[in-house]
């Protein structure tokens, strides 16, 4: 179990080093002047939001990656080599319904002809989901894993800028929402009168203080009230002579009505105004409007008639629409470069991109749906095009062996294609030079072909080095962009097609999902890196799941267990979820039902005899719950996360004696399982 595993905010990590480190460059001049990454924050997000507009549009495709706050709420929320898709997709969804994403990488990619070279326009969004709207009542909150925090300090983020200067959003569904509550509030053209006046005469004043401040608002709004039929001037002398009286009421003018503002009260006294106002004075209106502070400023207006008073209520009902309809709008900051991907219909790429564009989804778009075949649907709808690198490197045969038939983490990736020269033996020194892909990068309005490698692991940095290598494979592939043809269209290039739109779901056992579809596969042998050993055949139908083990417990202990009282062979495997849980797979089905029966048979007894039973060291006298391996996605479906399996499954009551259910995914027995590769090197 992981120390410290959760922390619930932000932390001050990295912040007292942030004036001393350098910033990181993406390239360097030919005098060797470095070149800052383009970062965007608040400042100058509208400037720069222009400029992408025309870069998008141009592009060919455009790379993206994200920095994120965490990867598993908790241990057993990791992916493991035994989960099914429909499991997998349950924990991605999790990660990435509870953690932030503080950086986003946005990198668009343009094929000049006449330079024959790709033409990189790197940007790095610092985002940060801020409360925009004051209006919903709601406070955003999100987790942070210790060792992503950790793992980003350690790449000099810099924290202070992210939550300072990050831009904010509003995802489609919270524009959406925030709108439907616009509409409640204003949903009347004209405000009951009526109804207000009895709403503020029915106030109920029972502290002799509100009664005695009522009487006085009274003799205050009264004497103005006077004073300006008496003098029927609503010019500046009667003005000043009121303001002197009372410096917490002083006599303006709304549009050209005559009004009273009201000052420095509480929202109490502001009330038993209104209730006074509307109560006792027929030709005065109390109403709020926006200042020159967008702050909401108390008037007390007097109307001339019944008409003018319905008047100045309709004025300043659309009025405080219209401000609200713009905040609104104002709040959706990063979410229009989302919008902006997304009408422009271009091949998105990623590198191992599931779990980011869950987060876009969800951050952006709206919650996620309930099942991976209802996410590829809904994501086809806003990006109907999407390449993850990762799966093209390990699909390709040639690019397999450029590879070294290992690691395809991006780093690798990167410097196997882009940086160092190509020696594989089948191919002379002058084919491997024009299959090198020229990219440039542009800054502004600069162009660089000298970049360096050191920035990596930074949101917009990343996205650049994913295009690099979906470039450089493409070229692999045989792509010519040079072909006297007008351009390449990489949506509609047949060399391609068979990439788009298939994402890993776990790379840990290799599970694809076809975006096209909505079906998940599992890695065949076809473009597999790893070794037959890895091989492990899972049906799921013969597994059944225990939590609340006795502490301690070994995967060899639970396995002698079962074939003492099942026979030898009855157990494949055993596979701990962490310290309190573990799936056990049976060789046959029948096992899974008969061990259940078992099961509730001796706790029922609580004979010598169950004492006795081989089984006893597992079950402690009825200690421990046991299941299908369906209360496995009963338990991931839970939007809780305990640190503890067991903990989740008691917290959220999953019935410790669910019968057999007869599973919707199996896993053919040809199927390649992959180790683990590390979480953050994606």
């Amino acid at each position: 179990m992981r120390n410290n595993y959760l922390v619930r905010a932000l932390t001050r990590a990295n912040s007292q080093t942030r004036t001393s480190q350098p910033a990181r460059s993406l390239c360097s001049s030919a005098s060797s002047a470095d070149v800052a990454l383009k970062n965007v924050t608040r400042s100058n997000f509208e400037v720069v939001l222009a400029e992408l507009r025309r870069h998008v549009r141009e592009a060919d495709f455009v790379s993206i990656d994200l920095e994120m706050t965490g990867i598993t709420s908790a241990p057993w929320r990791e992916s493991f080599e035994f989960d099914r898709p429909d499991i997998q997709y349950l924990k991605v969804k999790d990660s990435a319904h509870k953690f932030a994403v503080v950086q986003f990488g946005v990198c668009p990619f343009r094929w000049d002809p006449h330079t024959t070279s790709f033409v990189a326009n790197p940007h790095n969004f610092y985002i940060f989901p801020r409360q925009e709207i004051t209006s919903d009542g709601v406070s955003y909150d999100f987790l942070c894993q210790t060792s992503s925090l950790e793992f980003l300090a350690k790449y000099q983020f810099d924290f202070n800028t992210c939550i300072n200067e990050g831009i904010s959003y509003l995802s489609r569904s919270q524009e959406e929402e925030a709108l439907k509550r616009l509409d409640l509030v204003y949903k009347d053209e004209l405000p009951d009168l009526s109804s207000n006046l009895r709403n503020g005469s029915d106030m109920q004043l029972v502290r002799m203080a509100d009664i005695l401040f009522a009487e006085r608002m009274k003799n205050v709004v009264g004497e103005w009230r006077a004073g300006l039929l008496r003098s029927g001037n609503w010019g500046a002398e009667s003005q000043g002579s009121w303001n002197d009286m009372n410096q917490k009421f002083q006599t303006t003018f709304y549009q050209t009505r005559p009004a009273l503002e009201v000052n420095g009260l509480t929202s109490r006294q502001l009330k038993i105004i209104k209730s006074v106002t509307e109560k006792h004075f027929k030709d005065l209106a109390y109403v709020h409007v926006t200042g020159e502070t967008s702050c909401r400023q108390p008037l007390i207006v007097y109307t001339d008639s019944t008409e003018d008073r319905e008047l100045l209520k309709r004025e300043v009902k659309a009025c405080q629409r219209k401000t609200a309809e713009l905040s609104i709008q104002a709040a959706i900051g990063f979410r229009h470069v989302i919008d902006l991907l997304s009408s422009e219909r271009k091949l998105i790429v990623g590198h191992n991109c599931f779990l980011d564009i869950a987060h876009v989804y969800s951050k952006f778009i709206g919650p996620l749906p309930s099942t991976a075949e209802e996410f590829a649907s809904a994501v086809r709808t806003y990006f109907p095009n999407i390449i993850d690198t990762k799966v093209l490197l390990n699909s390709d045969y040639t690019l397999l062996r450029i590879m070294k038939k290992g690691s395809t983490s991006l780093s690798k990736a990167f410097g196997l294609l882009c940086l160092l020269p190509v020696t594989l033996t089948s191919i002379s020194t002058g084919v491997a030079d024009k299959l090198r892909m020229k990219v440039e990068v542009q800054v502004d309005e600069q162009r660089f072909s000298n970049w360096n490698s050191g920035a990596k692991h930074e949101a917009g940095y990343d996205a650049f080095m994913t295009g690099c290598v979906f470039s450089h494979a493409c070229s692999h592939l045989g792509i010519d962009f040079n072909s006297p043809a007008p351009g390449v269209d990489l949506l509609q290039n047949e060399k391609l097609q068979m990439y788009i739109n298939h994402l890993y779901l776990s790379w840990v056992n290799g599970d694809t999902l076809d975006l096209k579809t909505g079906k998940s596969s599992s890695a065949g042998s076809s473009g597999s890196t790893m070794a037959k050993h890895w091989r492990t055949k899972f049906t799921f139908s013969n597994m059944i799941l225990l939590w609340r083990l006795p502490a301690k417990l070994k995967a060899k202990d639970i396995r002698d267990c079962f074939s003492k009282a099942f026979g030898s062979g009855s157990v494949i495997s055993v596979h701990h979820l962490d310290e309190t849980a573990a799936l056990v797979q049976f060789s046959k089905p029948e096992l899974v039902s008969g061990f259940l029966e078992l099961k509730d048979s001796l706790e029922r007894e609580n004979s010598p005899i169950s004492v006795l039973h081989p089984l006893s060291t597992i079950l402690e006298t009825g200690r421990v719950r046991a299941a299908t391996y369906e209360a496995y996605n009963e338990v991931c479906s839970s939007p809780l996360s305990e640190v503890l399996f067991s903990d989740q499954a008691e917290k959220i009551g999953v019935d410790g004696k669910a019968g057999l259910v007869k599973p919707s995914i199996d896993v053919d027995e040809d199927d390649d399982l992959y180790p683990s590769e590390a979480q953050l090197s994606r």
